[in-house]
């Protein structure tokens, strides 16, 4: 491709409303162009990426098995009713209705419609498992999109979709996808981790996230350094900082402490750390709350939390506090909840001598100790791991990263072939609802996520396997015939060799040029200018490193595929080919 033909419009002005880098390059490169809050149009160079990003997945998911079916965005709100999911999928649904007042969603995603046409075709157990796959284009009306690609309201994913006899093939599947999305993100040249993680509205009992490595990430990670242990911070098992000492339990007293509303002044007032104090956490589940004791420095976690008491919770809500009028918020404490069961953290059953909350205005308990009084009717794993906490599989110290979630797989079990009625018969000639897996992964997500591990502050740094163009040439100065004679050829032959080349022919400063080649990231550049003239020289500058080495034109491309290696499969240099 010509520069001069090809429509890649850059600029060098940062876009206002641009805060990572990866929102910045998609469009100060040329990829995207912003056609209104969380919605982009992607321009020729940004659609290269995309099809290099699709073309690694389908390659990956076929060599699974898995099978590509398209399936429609318009969704009709009576398949979503039957799964419970119309209302329980909340404000991010994006709903419309046609002239005959049918309801209808833009799909976020796809289980009801592939459950419900398995459903319709599969009957037997001979023809299971089934994995089927698409890659298409997603809607979520997001509260508030920001981050250009990486949280809009229209987005490009590959979901896939896995209907098996039992759960034995549904985890052979699952395992596959692991390593399937594994391989994806290695071939797109990133830093990940695999963690642990809630399944949140796609339900399940068993996910797990990956995520792209990237200070700019939305996600909290736990990582060990010692056995390899990944988690999504929310879910994350640790082993506690400290054992408290053992003392002599203290007379128990009431302290009044009109005012003090938080743990950090509650502390400074009573002078003790914040560890020695109890935050009781109020959550609920429709109109039945749950109180949680927590350790004062740390942090409730509402996944674990749902985890353990298997609903869907969220803090509590006033209008629920209404119908309590014994709650003292902002002194509540185990006492006097009225039916209110009482959760605590494992981390407080060796605990001596807290301050809790007296659940009375103005009031707190010091010396408070659990068993004498008050009770816990269950004790479990509710809260964050904080820094110098230590792995509970071998006691290192645990780690803390930022990530991208760019994929998530789910072992769905039979959640929406129940609710959907979709069924089997099977060996036995009895009818079993299907097993299901779900699979999802962000192409768009993908893109921006390698620019956001992957660039400078001259530009994007793609790796080969997702660039636009493998090399630019950069004719220095098209008015000299020798330079331009030299940039044509090695242009075709860099054609026939089968790499992406773009010849940049405009009639441009050479500082120019070479600015838009490194804001476009393609993995070498290649310089016809005066050293051409002078000694037959071309130089080669290696976009990633900065390395340059300079080749008699004759010899660029050997060494071009020499650098590549294997990140080019398939095609082959004729040593021969001269000019």
């Amino acid at each position: 491709m010509r520069y001069s033909e090809y429509f890649l419009p850059t600029t060098r002005e940062i876009p206002a409303d641009a805060e990572l880098a990866s929102h910045i390059y998609c469009l100060r490169a040329g990829l995207i162009r912003k056609v209104a809050s969380g919605i982009y149009i992607f321009l020729p160079l940004g659609m290269k990426v995309l099809q290099k990003i699709e073309t690694i997945i389908r390659q990956e998911m076929n060599a699974k098995g898995a099978q590509e079916v398209l399936m429609p965005v318009l969704q009709p709100k009576e398949l979503w009713e039957k799964s419970g999911r119309w209302t329980e999928y909340g404000p991010e649904m994006m709903r419309l209705r046609d002239r005959h007042e049918r309801d209808f969603c833009l799909g976020p995603t796809h289980e009801e419609l592939i459950t419900s046409t398995v459903d319709a075709e599969i009957f037997s157990y001979k023809k299971l498992p089934l994995h089927l796959y698409q890659i298409q284009v997603k809607f979520r009306d997001e509260i508030r999109p920001r981050f250009g690609l990486l949280r809009g309201r229209e987005f490009i994913m590959k979901d896939g979709y896995c209907f098996c006899r039992n759960q034995k093939e549904l985890e052979v599947i699952y395992q596959q996808m692991y390593e399937a999305y594994a391989r994806v993100l290695e071939r797109c040249g990133l830093d990940y981790a695999v963690v642990e993680a809630e399944s949140g509205i796609i339900g399940g009992e068993v996910s797990h996230e990956f995520v792209v490595l990237a200070d700019a990430g939305e996600s909290e990670l736990v990582l060990c350094p010692g056995c390899g242990y990944a988690s999504n911070a929310e879910l994350a098992h640790f082993s506690w900082t400290t054992i408290p000492d053992r003392e002599d339990m203290k007379e128990a007293a009431l302290v009044e402490t009109a005012g003090i509303k938080t743990i950090e002044a509650l502390a400074h007032y009573l002078s003790v750390e914040p560890k020695k104090t109890i935050k009781t956490m109020l959550v609920q589940e429709g109109k039945n709350i749950f109180a949680i004791l927590i350790r004062g420095d740390r942090e409730l976690s509402l996944a674990k939390s749902a985890r353990h008491l298997r609903r869907s919770i969220g803090l509590v809500e006033q209008d629920t506090l209404n119908a309590h009028p014994e709650i003292r918020m902002g002194y509540v404490g185990p006492f006097g909840l009225n039916a209110i069961p009482i959760l605590a953290d494992l981390e407080l059953k060796e605990s001596q001598n807290m301050v809790i909350g007296a659940n009375r205005d103005n009031f707190h308990m010091v010396n408070a100790n659990v068993g004498r009084d008050f009770q816990v009717d269950e004790w479990g794993d509710f809260t964050y791991p904080v820094w110098g906490d230590k792995c509970s599989k071998c006691a290192n110290e645990l780690e803390f990263k930022r990530g991208i979630e760019v994929g998530h797989i789910f072992q769905l079990g039979t959640k929406y072939s129940k609710s959907l009625g979709a069924t089997f018969i099977d060996e036995d000639g009895q009818s079993q609802n299907f097993v299901m897996g779900c699979f999802g992964i962000g192409v768009t997500r993908l893109l921006a996520s390698i620019i956001e591990q992957k660039h400078d502050e001259r530009g994007i740094i793609w790796p080969v396997s997702v660039a636009p163009f493998q090399v630019i040439i950069l004719l220095l100065n098209p008015t000299n015939n020798r330079q331009r004679e030299a940039a044509e050829h090695l242009y075709e032959i860099f054609q026939k060799h089968g790499l992406e080349v773009l010849l940049d022919d405009r009639d441009e400063r050479a500082g120019v040029k070479f600015t838009d080649a490194e804001l476009l990231g393609i993995p070498f550049i290649c310089l016809i200018g005066n050293k051409l003239e002078r000694e037959g020289l071309v130089e080669v500058k290696i976009r990633e490193s900065g390395d340059s080495f300079e080749l008699p034109l004759e010899g660029v491309v050997f060494r071009i595929q020499e650098i590549m290696g294997n990140q080019e499969r398939g095609i082959q240099v004729d040593k021969g080919d001269t000019f």
